[in-house]
């Protein structure tokens, strides 16, 4: 084994012609040999910045027989963390999944660079308040980021939101998740912001109503002959046995689901749009349910009968009455206990250019 060399002989100005840092490939430890620093600048393992000099890129060689344009590139399902502020002032922190997007408009380039994207989402949405002006500059960082590649750049999150919902008579209340997705768009300088949600309720049909009460008509028509007085101990008996409800109305969940574009500096106001809509519909699922709670459901159906025509006029009429609002989009759907289809509408604002097209 070689005789160790105490430090105190250790002579750096003996390095300062090493061979072994002439033969440097990085320009900067080229450059610290050159000045008798290489022993103290050539790091056992490479540091940072040369590694990345070192490691090869494929990404920026061409495939001339596969050369062209793409609409988007991104990844998707990207796990990060949201604080987002429904517009009662309680901001909550959700675990999101996100979608980060831009173009690829030169075709003589191999692919875009995904870590960019990655790192901005993962530092804008892990620090900030989702909104407007912030999701603007985050993609305005995609196309800093892309400045030769993209001149387009979207986000999409996918998160729940809960909020407390009170039951309809015990003073009980529960939570509701709310599913939201938030989509933001730029291209040039157009920002395009929309968001969404779905709201759950209980639907009855008219048809089934009216039938089942015709049904109740014959038997109480069987029960109390014709010319026969009726007592009202009788009758009132009747009404809370069996017999006087022989026919219900088929009942059914149903689902609205919203995506709305907000006016300008209208932020995202998800709380007023979902009270909005299930005030509309009269018939939103409940959380805490006594008795009390299921008996006042009951009676909330039978005031709000409804076809899935009926529910998506109703969200529309709504809607409509929103300044918060510059577009929306409802597409409804009756989950049919009578079939096994599903009976669906759609309805918008009807700004032109707008959802209006869209199913």
């Amino acid at each position: 084994m070689a005789a160790s060399v105490p430090v105190s002989s250790f002579n750096p100005q003996r390095l300062c012609h090493a061979t072994i840092a002439t033969r440097a490939v990085c320009p900067k430890i080229a450059h610290f040999a050159t000045n008798c620093f290489a022993d103290v600048r050539i790091p056992t393992m490479p540091n940072q910045e040369n590694t990345a000099r070192l490691l090869p890129d494929v990404a920026v060689h061409a495939q001339p027989h596969l050369a062209g344009a793409l609409d988007w590139v991104g990844m998707a399902d990207i796990q990060v963390p949201v604080l987002f502020d429904a517009g009662d002032g309680q901001p909550q922190r959700a675990s999101a999944r996100a979608g980060a997007f831009v173009n690829l408009k030169r075709p003589d380039r191999r692919g875009i660079h995904m870590s960019r994207l990655y790192l901005r989402v993962e530092q804008a949405l892990g620090t900030q308040t989702l909104g407007a002006d912030m999701l603007q500059a985050l993609l305005r960082g995609f196309l800093e980021s892309h400045a030769d590649l993209s001149d387009r750049a979207c986000l999409s999150l996918q998160f729940e939101h809960l909020v407390r919902r009170p039951a309809l008579k015990s003073g009980n209340s529960g939570w509701r998740a709310y599913p939201v997705s938030v989509e933001a768009s730029l291209v040039g300088d157009e920002f395009l912001l929309e968001f969404g949600t779905e709201v759950v309720y209980s639907s009855t049909c008219p048809a089934s109503a009216a039938l089942s009460r015709q049904l109740i008509q014959d038997q109480f028509a069987r029960d109390f002959e014709l010319g026969q007085p009726l007592e009202h101990a009788a009758v009132l008996a009747w009404l809370g046995s069996e017999k006087g409800i022989v026919a219900t109305a088929h009942a059914q969940r149903s689902v609205a689901r919203l995506r709305v574009r907000p006016a300008s500096g209208a932020g995202f106001h998800l709380v007023a749009l979902i009270d909005r809509v299930e005030q509309a519909l009269g018939t939103p699922v409940q959380t805490a349910v006594k008795r009390e709670d299921e008996q006042a459901f009951a009676l909330a159906n039978g005031g709000n009968l409804m076809f899935c025509e009926d529910a998506a006029r109703r969200i529309q009429k709504a809607l409509d009455a929103d300044t918060q609002l510059g577009d929306f989009h409802i597409r409804v759907e009756h989950q049919e206990s009578l079939h096994p289809h599903d009976a669906v509408a759609y309805a918008s604002k009807g700004v032109a250019g707008g959802y209006g097209s869209v199913v």
